[in-house]
């Protein structure tokens, strides 16, 4: 059995731990990373399509779901996305801007995996994976943790373990127990970026799997203008991802299928051509299998001019604020992140230390800070890791 002695100990060899450690190791720290799976950085590897969507050049604390909206702050202001593009490009992985700032690597995910390890080995950072955690515990400022392969020591210890999203990576609740075990609180977590399931009359939806179009989706107050996916189960694609990381059992989700029309287009349609059916004028905006179902449902059959004002009016309406009642998600595995998680309230925005265990430190997804779709989780990662490297 291997008994070794470092300055830090980072649980996790995912985005935040390995930028984390790699930040320590060449402030001149000894780290060990210690991960659970064969191989370090799988969830890297899976984002983006696998050309991983690796930051958002906005992505400011407006982007965040916490219970303390301030706490990212700090992290955030102090490690920019520009600041990792400057990391990626001097790594000269060429990588290119898709939709609403959205950051991809040109060639493979596998590039920002490299570059995280290459930079772990600048800092001469020790990485082993296939390591199961057996326990940690802290004695005398000391951290232990023990595996089947050994027992190392640390002073600081960093959770960098995630959420329990995607569980068939591996993704576990691991975090979450070990913070409780220090005298942590957790703020329930839930699925979030989910596809929503439809049940009853609206399962008449899942007639259309693959058709998707531009809308305005809204849950609670937050709003995103993105693409809707119709599937076999119900509701997806980047508005409803979105959406779903507010959305709360029993509410409804509402969406604006035509979010470019102004009020009164359609009495405007009456006037310009009577004779066009509501059907063939919603085939010319959304696919056609879309505009037949919403015509159907809204029972507008005849032509423009013998519909009256009122009627065309109340299908403006319902088209504006369509409204589904999800039965629930697709659940934490097919989530791409957890909204909840370990507490803020006693971690230091600027370093992510505890303020009740002194070396104890949590970061990325495990931490009560959830990012919208496009990129922001991943720089709350990058972010989040440079701020605890920056403090062990």
């Amino acid at each position: 059995m291997v008994e070794s002695h470092y300055d830090a100990i980072v649980l996790g060899a995912g985005a935040a731990g390995l930028m984390c450690a790699a930040r320590a190791g060449q402030r001149g720290k000894r780290v060990l990373v210690l991960e659970r799976a064969e191989s370090p950085g799988k969830k890297i590897l899976i984002s983006g399509g696998g050309r991983c969507n690796f930051t958002n050049i906005g992505a400011g604390p407006a982007n965040y779901i916490s219970a303390n909206p301030h706490f990212a702050k700090s992290a955030l202001a102090r490690y920019t996305p520009r600041d990792f593009l400057d990391l990626v490009e001097s790594y000269g992985i060429d990588w290119h801007e898709k939709t609403l700032g959205q950051l991809f690597c040109d060639g493979s995910a596998r590039q920002i995996l490299d570059m995280l390890l290459a930079e772990c080995a600048k800092g001469e950072v020790e990485v082993r994976c296939g390591e199961e955690i057996a326990s940690v515990a802290q004695s005398d400022g000391t951290f232990t943790v023990l595996t089947q392969s050994g027992t190392y020591s640390a002073l600081a210890l960093v959770i960098a373990t995630g959420g329990p999203s995607i569980p068939k990576m591996g993704a576990t609740g691991f975090a979450y127990d070990l913070a409780r075990q220090f005298g942590h609180k957790v703020v329930e977590p839930r699925p979030a970026l989910v596809p929503l399931t439809l049940g009853g009359e609206e399962v008449l939806f899942r007639e259309i799997s693959g058709v998707s179009a531009p809308v305005v989706a809204q849950a609670g107050k937050a709003r995103f203008a993105e693409a809707a996916l119709f599937t076999h189960r119900g509701l997806s694609g980047p508005a409803i991802l979105q959406v779903s990381s507010y959305w709360k059992p029993g509410e409804p989700v509402t969406v604006d299928f035509l979010p470019d029309c102004s009020e009164g287009w359609l009495l405007a349609r009456k006037r310009e051509t009577p004779r066009a059916t509501l059907r063939s004028v919603l085939r010319e905006a959304l696919p056609d299998r879309l505009a037949d179902i919403l015509a159907d449902k809204l029972s507008v059959d005849v032509e423009l001019g013998n519909t009256p004002d009122k009627s065309l009016l109340d299908a403006e309406s319902r088209l504006a604020r369509w409204t589904f009642h999800p039965n629930g998600s697709e659940g934490f595995a097919k989530a791409e992140v957890t909204v909840g998680g370990i507490a803020t309230a006693e971690l230091s925005s600027k370093t992510m230390e505890s303020k009740r265990i002194s070396g104890l430190y949590v970061i990325g997804e495990a931490v009560d800070v959830t990012g919208w779709l496009g990129g922001y989780n991943f720089q709350w990662a990058w972010a989040s890791g440079v701020a605890a490297g920056e403090a062990l």
